[in-house]
């Protein structure tokens, strides 16, 4: 094997780190794909003899590559932070994916993800290198060229963001399947009352069809209920999957992706539904674990 063989197999072994850490950083599984590959081609072009933790360079290039492609975002956006939904991570229901396990090995969810997105590109590199992965300030420091301090409050500063405006879930994985069955059982049956019984008084539904149309918000069990009611033909075709970690479902019409849902159960209730409905998007995912 030689020097550059060596390199190759080091670099992936910490493929799957990096992705991760892209995935939070950017919310686009193609764009956390092209950070990681930017960082093999820093790689490659360095002398290794340098480097005294390779893993710990990697992570902090990724991290570089990662703010500068969320400044250019910022910068070239032309619709207002969060309307998009960021991509999903589709796993099998039964989670036996490694490779999806190891891209949400904390179940990073939409929703959270999508609180991700409303921070400012250094707020997010902060608490995703420090409180997602353990990054130690002055290491976080130079990425966002300020004094660790100043990388503590960036850090702080997304953390107050952050908390309470995702919701936590239910840990008991089986509790969250079940209460998301009864939604699927109760869309099926056409049962609004029943609808209504499985969803938090305040859920929040987002619906993204693609940038075509806007991004749907609707808010109240009522009112979700009701947008449940409208699509309840789509019910029978829901396959049970994991989304981001947690209970969704894919629904496929005549081997075609239709839409992604991504549910929060807390305290037995659902408190928000996201769904990807950009056929797109769609296409773009790797769905063929979910076939029959």
């Amino acid at each position: 094997m030689d020097g550059n063989d060596r390199l190759a197999e080091q670099f992936e072994g910490h493929r799957s780190h990096l992705r991760a850490v892209a995935y939070r950083m950017l919310g686009s599984l193609g764009e956390a794909e092209d950070a990681v590959q930017e960082a093999w081609l820093r790689l490659s072009r360095t002398d290794t003899a340098t480097v005294e933790n390779l893993g710990g360079w990697l992570t902090t290039v990724v991290g570089r590559v990662c703010l500068d492609m969320l400044r250019s975002r910022r910068a070239r956006r032309e619709e207002p932070v969060g309307e998009r939904l960021p991509d999903p991570v589709v796993s099998p229901a039964d989670g036996t994916d490694p490779e999806q396990q190891a891209l949400l090995a904390d179940s990073v969810g939409l929703a959270l993800l999508v609180v991700l997105e409303t921070l400012a590109p250094a707020e997010r590199l902060a608490f995703v290198l420090h409180d997602m992965f353990g990054l130690p300030f002055d290491e976080i420091a130079p990425i966002v060229d300020r004094t660790p301090a100043a990388a503590r409050q960036l850090a702080s500063r997304a953390r107050r963001r952050v908390q309470g405006a995702s919701p936590v879930p239910d840990r008991d994985p089986a509790r969250r399947r079940q209460v998301v069955d009864a939604f699927l059982a109760a869309s099926r049956g056409g049962d609004f009352e029943a609808l209504v019984a499985v969803l938090h008084p305040e859920v929040v539904l987002r619906a993204d069809d693609g940038p075509a149309a806007p991004l749907v918000v609707v808010r109240g069990a009522e009112a979700v209920a009701s947008q449940a009611f409208r699509f309840r033909h789509l019910a029978p075709f829901a396959r049970p999957a994991l989304v981001n970690g947690g209970a969704g479902t894919v629904t496929v019409v005549e081997g075609r992706p239709v839409s992604v849902m991504d549910f929060i159960v807390a305290d037995g209730l659902i408190v928000a539904i996201d769904i990807l409905a950009d056929p797109d998007r769609l296409a773009r995912l790797d769905l063929a674990l979910l076939e029959d």
